[in-house]
């Protein structure tokens, strides 16, 4: 007992004497919404997936700084914009695609590993002499546009027809020794979030697109098994930077519309 009251002795933070209070993770109830108010492309946004997580932190010893937060990656990712029966777009992970990777990290680019660096991540430095209580929370949800148009015409004619997407994440909360970059996995949850809409080009803008197929989403699930975390998560590129549109003709080779960062 005298160990854990003192800070000078070598009391090591472990993943036992980590203690969770509350972990969860949802996704917002409602159907994603779609926006028709431009003449160049169509909006819509999903529903919130958001996860939060409390707990204590043993005494931490001197020269020793602990972060806790969210780490998560991009475990698989269709993303198709048909237009008629010329062809589609597609937002590719070509690592990820081609299965070099198993996953890439959905770092905010600036945070790595980390989501990002407020509520999503605490710092904690030691010496402490007593136990440190710790809250984070971090949120996600997809609000891209898609142009009406097919992407590498000059025409404005709108075309598009259907979007499809379905992506897969895991997200860990960690405990990660800045000193010593000893990484404690503390929960793993598996989530994915699916958009299918119909679009009929020859309405008038605002009467275009709707919801197909499952309008909610399945609910994340928290793993009752730890899951590594794939090293290159926790390293650039993240899937923002690394993402390529592509234009996939029916007739045609396919071209890059916009190359990765």
């Amino acid at each position: 007992m005298g160990c854990l009251q003192s800070v000078a002795c070598k009391a090591r933070v472990r993943r036992d004497n980590i203690v969770l209070s509350d972990v969860s993770a949802t996704i917002e109830p409602g159907a994603t919404a779609i926006e028709e108010s431009s003449p160049v492309v169509l909006r819509y946004r999903t529903p919130y997936f958001r996860a939060a997580a409390r707990g204590i932190m043993p005494p931490i010893p001197r020269r020793h700084t602990w972060v806790v937060g969210w780490v998560q990656a991009c475990n698989h990712m269709e993303f198709y914009n048909t237009y008629s029966d010329l062809g589609m777009s597609s937002w590719e992970l070509p690592d990820l695609r081609e299965g070099r990777v198993k996953a890439i990290s959905d770092s905010d680019g600036v945070s790595y590993p980390w989501y990002g660096n407020t509520t999503e991540t605490v710092t904690l430095v030691g010496p402490t002499n007593k136990v440190s209580r710790f809250s984070v929370s971090m949120n996600d949800n997809f609000y891209p546009s898609v142009t009406w148009a097919v992407p590498v015409s000059d025409s404005n004619v709108p075309l598009l027809t259907r979007i499809k997407r379905d992506q897969s994440f895991t997200t860990w909360l960690v405990a990660m020794n800045m000193t010593t970059k000893e990484k404690i996995i503390l929960q793993t949850i598996k989530w994915r979030m699916r958009v299918d809409i119909e679009v009929d080009p020859l309405q008038l803008l605002g009467q275009r697109a709707r919801l197909v197929g499952r309008t909610h989403q399945e609910q994340p699930r928290i793993l009752s098994r730890m899951e590594p975390i794939p090293p290159n998560a926790l390293v650039k590129p993240n899937a923002n930077d690394a993402q390529v549109l592509m234009w996939r003709p029916k007739r045609g080779q396919p071209l890059i519309v916009i190359p990765p960062k």
